[in-house]
């Protein structure tokens, strides 16, 4: 391989691994939590909209942490909640969910934590925390 090649092909890979390391949350579908939580998963539930500055501020630093911490991802089940479809849904109303940017955690029928409207790292880290002590224990 000549080093045009070689240069190419690295840059590419390198390009290629950022995207990799932040896999997507799955979107919210009624019974996906319920899913979950049967097969032993942790789940973090992130109640947002589009159009939501919090949301949006409250993902950025979600994003951030798990750039910082991979285990965060691969011991924990993210799943988006678009509030403009779901707002009104019976895992909002069951789980008494007051307004989008509302990040709320559970594992099996307990809720473990919950965030509305703070875009905090410490409040957001301790919450991913939580997460993550109750996935790996």
């Amino acid at each position: 391989m000549n080093r045009r090649d070689f240069l190419i092909l690295t840059a590419g890979a390198a390009t290629a691994l950022p995207l990799a390391a932040h896999a997507k949350p799955l979107d919210y579908m009624p019974g996906l939590v319920t899913k979950h939580l049967k097969a032993g998963d942790t789940v973090f539930l992130d109640f947002k909209a589009s159009w939501c500055t919090t949301c949006a501020a409250q993902e950025r630093v979600i994003n951030a942490l798990k750039a910082d911490n991979p285990a965060y991802e691969n011991a924990i089940t993210f799943i988006d909640v678009d509030w403009d479809e779901f707002g009104k849904s019976e895992l909002v109303k069951s789980l008494n969910i007051p307004r989008r940017s509302t990040l709320v955690v559970l594992k099996g029928e307990q809720e473990l934590g919950r965030i509305v409207a703070q875009t905090s790292k410490a409040d957001i880290k301790g919450l991913m925390d939580a997460a993550l002590g109750a996935a790996t224990a």
